[in-house]
């Protein structure tokens, strides 16, 4: 059995934990070579390596490990030494541990030993963490954290909202149409100022003056606090009054999480896409219609830039979710959209697909034709975003820019007979 064409005597597992980490060496017969508990700082590092070097591993030989997680210092440390990690799910690692005992006994030593035993006799199976560059790794914490941030968001924005329905109807009047809603920065000081209906009616118009000055607007402030001030002197159905006072507590405190969110959000995009910026790929990734410096980013965090984590386009495909699984058993045989996928990758590829509708003529009308052939919104969105994928691998495998001649040439062929 063979690590990237190197043969290897030793394998190891490692059976994670906040405070200790319980290593196992097996060799290619299954004989337990060397069981220790380390300890999870530096000491237990290099208590770890020296175990390791003890049996043979080198950077020529490196011993591959297998361990429970993708992050965390101990693989973090083990892939700065060039050193092979097999992050296994834990769920897999159960079945496995099956396969020896149906007591369903469980200690750390013996999950360990599993998870060495995974590699010695399925290493094929399973693929190693990719050797992504520092930049990547830096872009995917950046992304992941600036998603999250996002998805924190729409969460504060939402409870918000739920709670001003039950007494504020005016605030949510007043920014009905606002292309960010009570996300602005317009809402959330008017809101700061005036938590209850309340107090909004007896906003004066140079009052909201200064209020929509101090959200950065620029423009049209009379015209916008001549709007808001007759919205707000409406007659609407009230809470009673210290009903509505302890709603406006309530709310003011919604709103400081909300605030939080929007700049934690804001923050984050900032500095992720200065760091996409710098990455070599970021001129293939922007070409895409539909991709910009953020979701460019996304997309690069989650595929990283080691050209040898997917050998085929399919492979990507499948990671990304948008090409289709097979179900067959017996008689039956369905096509299915993919359950098990990079969640992230999948999420920025609805956004993808989307946007790429009004930038790319070619992409609108692989779009309408799945339409037309019955395809829900969602599957013709899928679709088009498997195609872009195949064609993102190409790209990057090869060095080119994104051409909507070569991505869709019947497509352009009829444009251009079109316009002729």
């Amino acid at each position: 059995m063979e690590i990237a064409g190197l043969p290897t005597p030793v394998f190891c597992g490692v059976d994670w934990a906040e405070d200790h980490h319980d290593v196992v060496l097996v060799d290619v017969g299954g004989q337990q070579l060397a069981k220790v508990r380390i300890s999870d700082d530096a000491a237990g590092f290099a208590q770890f390596m020296a175990l390791l070097a003890e049996h043979g591993d080198s950077e020529e030989t490196p011993v591959p490990v297998a361990i429970e997680t993708s992050r965390g210092l101990l693989g973090a440390c083990l892939r700065a030494i060039g050193r092979p990690v097999f992050a296994i799910n834990p769920l897999a690692v159960a079945r496995y541990r099956d396969r020896h005992s149906v007591a369903r006994k469980k200690s750390d030593a013996v999950y360990a030993a599993a998870l060495a035993n995974i590699l010695r006799t399925d290493t094929a199976a399973h693929r190693p963490l990719p050797a992504d560059s520092e930049l990547v790794q830096a872009i995917a914490v950046l992304a992941r954290a600036q998603q999250d941030a996002v998805w924190a968001r729409g969460q504060a924005h939402n409870k918000l909202r739920s709670q001003l329905r039950e007494f504020y109807p005016a605030i949510l009047d007043a920014f009905a149409l606002h292309k960010h809603g009570l996300r602005s920065r317009e809402a959330r000081s008017i809101l700061a100022a005036a938590p209850t209906p309340a107090m909004a009616a007896k906003l004066t118009r140079r009052r909201l003056q200064s209020l929509l000055k101090q959200a950065g607007r620029v423009r049209g402030i009379p015209g916008e606090a001549e709007r808001l001030h007759e919205v707000f002197s409406r007659d609407y159905l009230h809470q009673l009054p210290q009903v509505e006072a302890a709603l406006g507590h309530q709310t003011s405190a919604l709103l400081r999480q909300l605030d939080t969110a929007c700049d934690n959000a804001d923050q984050r995009e900032e500095a992720i896409t200065q760091a996409f910026e710098e990455h070599p790929d970021a001129p293939v990734i922007r070409s895409f219609p539909g991709l910009a410096a953020l979701t460019g980013a996304r997309v690069l965090a989650e595929i990283g830039d080691d050209r040898t984590r997917f050998a085929t386009a399919g492979s990507l495909k499948a990671y990304a979710g948008s090409a289709p699984g097979t179900r067959a058993s017996g008689k039956s045989c369905k096509i299915m959209s993919r359950k098990v996928k990079s969640q992230r990758l999948a999420a920025v590829g609805y956004v993808w697909a989307f946007v790429s509708l009004t930038k790319s003529p070619g992409a609108r009308a692989h779009y309408d034709r799945r339409r037309a052939a019955g395809y829900r919104h969602v599957a013709a969105q899928r679709n088009l975003f498997n195609r872009f994928m195949g064609m993102l691998f190409h790209c990057l495998q090869n060095g080119h820019t994104y051409d909507e001649t070569i991505a869709f040439p019947q497509d352009s062929a009829v444009l251009k007979a079109a316009a002729a």
